[in-house]
């Protein structure tokens, strides 16, 4: 995927070593701003959950204090991207629920980042584009199932 010269290419595990570290650099490189970084991922978050998500679980998901999950809620709430309402399968508790405004922004910030992997990957040949996308994507998938399997054995 890379045009450098397979000389200048990483060891194998000198590019395992690379994992870490290219991953928070993609974070950091996501074209929005801190507020809508932090929004997208609190909308992906609720939208694939398996079921309902409250407040502590979203702060669980995102591996953040509760005060700081509560606190983007409520920009969100204020923001028309969310809404809470009760469990249906327990009155008692609050669940949090994407409004139609919040499906649209998740979109918008979809979109954004197409844009900005085509533009990233513009060298890359459309096959090493896809080769990746679906790389990535199968990498998020596992790593949602490892860490609920990990949760669930805490």
């Amino acid at each position: 995927m890379s045009s450098a010269p397979l000389s200048e290419q990483p060891s194998d595990d000198q590019a395992l070593d690379q994992i870490g570290p290219a991953l928070s650099r993609l974070r950091r490189r996501a074209p929005a701003s801190g507020k809508d970084l932090s929004r997208n991922l609190v909308l992906n978050v609720i939208a694939d959950a398996p079921g309902e998500t409250t407040v502590g679980g979203l702060a669980a998901e995102m591996g953040v204090a509760q005060p700081v999950a509560s606190r983007t809620v409520a920009a969100c709430i204020e923001d028309g991207l969310l809404r809470r309402a009760a469990s249906q399968s327990d009155g008692r508790r609050t669940v949090l629920e994407l409004t139609e405004h919040g499906e649209a922004e998740r979109s918008r910030f979809a979109a954004e980042q197409r844009t900005a992997f085509q533009e990233i990957t513009t060298a890359w040949s459309p096959e090493e584009q896809i080769q990746f996308a679906r790389l990535l994507a199968r990498y998020g998938a596992d790593a949602t199932a490892w860490s609920r399997k990990r949760a669930a054995r805490d």
